[in-house]
């Protein structure tokens, strides 16, 4: 009972401050103090602005309701991200939330696809998606609990403004007794036996000191790094990618419920649609690009009026060596980096919350607990690499040195495995529980064209089974259904539109 934690204290706000804030203050309630430091005049980095599935559970968890989640941070909905001219220029594959119709036999739908794709009676993979069909009509609805319809086979994320989302964050976690302070850490003490962080001061000369810190800092990792020297491994050999520009420009006139990746000479490009803005961005590769040229590009490839300047970002792919490094736990950019390209940054800092909070130490500081947290999160950040990097390593162009580079660079050996397991014979296989499933996998896959030998030799003993005509009916029932559902502009008029300015200073 001596050993309960009295205070933790968190360095740096933004999305994973907050985020991190929200959660603490769910979880212990009034029982630890709990303190963020922040200083106004330190952005944030704010380009998190797409979402994975799991989102929703974050929040569910808080008691946060969607609708007021969604209006209060200028939310659209996401199923899922399409990927345009990274196999070859002028293809697009969709990665979908969800599965590919639903399975009708023991064997997995794809190898029946396959089949029928080999017969020359199949149609794109996408046409079998719940997902696709929505998205690619911009039509959306929340997906249906009866398992035995097409309607129940897709999941959605959303797109939101990442300030925004913050700041709403940031009324909760207050509301539940968070303490926000205000100022710079200009200095870092550390205990003079253990080594553990012990306070920070502040600009204006107040110290602040805690038993526990989580350090969400951003890239510098201010404690993490600068005064515990935890150490990181980089992964630009396998990412290349190291800077991007981000600008907002205009709301499109069609709302569309999905993320555009769209591969670039050097790199590519993003597009969010938000209700009140569309958000843009390039990531790239600086060894090819200029910033002026990169900066150039981004503008060029926009669809709506700018709303600013593209401003510039630096960054690493990769992590740190620890993540829980004595009695400091790094979440969200001071952890690591994983570029943008599957929205997965905002879910790392949900994972490390989940994280800390099944592994929520006391005065103490077990040493184990923080073992397991640096394997699991070790090995989470590790699948998404390989994920990020079949991207980049599947691709048949060679209009660019930087997708020549990719496509002949050498990759890990988890991945290889991956890879030579699908050619071999259209398997997905998996080391454990991964964040990208079998679905997500399948669409890169197939969509840049990493084509297996042959499909199940079940099928093939199979012969009364009518896959063809199965596949047939999915694809016709998945374009009937999605017909059927509102826009998405609609459900978001009809359940979450945010207020306008004009509306809300009329309001308040």
């Amino acid at each position: 009972m001596g050993n309960k934690l009295e205070h933790i204290a968190i360095v740096g706000g933004g999305s994973a401050g907050w985020m991190t804030a929200a959660a603490l203050a769910h979880a212990v309630g009034q029982n630890c103090r709990i303190t963020l430091i922040e200083s106004e005049a330190i952005g944030t980095v704010g380009v998190g602005e797409a979402t994975i599935p799991p989102i929703k559970l974050f929040n569910q968890r808080l008691g946060i309701s969607e609708a007021d989640f969604v209006r209060a941070t200028q939310g659209s909905f996401k199923l899922g991200i399409q990927f345009v001219d990274w196999a070859r220029r002028g293809e697009a594959y969709f990665h979908p939330f969800g599965t590919y119709g639903a399975d009708f036999d023991v064997v997995p739908l794809h190898h029946y696809w396959l089949q029928a794709r080999e017969a020359g009676c199949a149609a794109a993979l996408d046409d079998y998606c719940m997902a696709w069909g929505a998205a690619s009509r911009s039509r959306f609805s929340q997906p249906i609990p009866d398992r035995r319809r097409v309607q129940s086979t897709f999941d959605y994320a959303y797109h939101f403004d990442a300030g925004q989302y913050a700041a709403f964050l940031r009324q909760y976690a207050e509301a539940r007794g968070v303490t926000r302070q205000e100022g710079r850490v200009v200095d870092v003490a550390l205990d003079g036996e253990s080594g553990d962080v012990a306070s920070v001061t502040l600009d204006d000369g107040r110290v602040v000191e805690a038993q526990f810190w989580v350090d969400c800092s951003g890239f510098r990792g201010l404690l993490i790094e600068q005064h515990l020297h935890t150490g990181y491994y980089d992964w630009t050999h396998w990412l290349p990618c190291d800077r991007a520009m981000a600008v907002p420009s205009a709301p499109a006139d069609d709302l569309i419920p999905y993320t555009r990746s769209t591969a670039k000479a050097a790199g590519w490009q993003w597009r969010i649609p938000l209700q009140h803005r569309t958000g843009n961005g390039l990531v790239y590769c600086s060894r090819y690009l200029s910033d002026d040229e990169a900066a150039g590009t981004l503008l060029d490839g926009l669809d709506t009026e700018p709303l600013g300047a593209p401003r510039p970002l630096r960054f690493r792919t990769g992590r740190r060596r620890k993540f829980w490094n004595r009695n400091c736990v790094a979440i969200g950019l001071a952890a690591g980096f994983m570029e943008p390209l599957e929205s997965t940054s905002l879910h790392l800092i949900q994972t490390g919350i989940t994280r800390l909070l099944a592994l929520f130490p006391d005065a103490r500081m077990d040493p184990l607990a923080a073992a397991e947290y640096n394997r699991l999160t070790a090995a989470e950040y590790e699948g998404i690499r390989d994920f990020l990097i079949l991207h980049y390593h599947a691709t048949e162009r060679d209009d660019a040195p930087l997708w020549r580079a990719c496509a002949n660079m050498s990759i890990p050996d988890t991945l290889a495995y991956k890879m030579d397991q699908f050619r071999a014979g259209a398997r997905l296989v998996s080391s454990g529980v991964e964040l990208f499933q079998n679905p997500s996998w399948l669409a890169v896959l197939i969509g840049q064209h990493v084509e297996p030998e042959r499909f199940d030799a079940l099928v093939d003993q199979r012969p009364d089974v009518d896959g063809i005509g199965r596949l047939a009916g999915l694809k016709r029932v998945i374009a009937e259904s999605a017909e059927a559902m509102p826009t998405h502009a609609d459900f978001i008029a009809q359940h979450c539109r945010a207020q306008t300015p004009v509306a809300a200073a009329a309001a308040g």
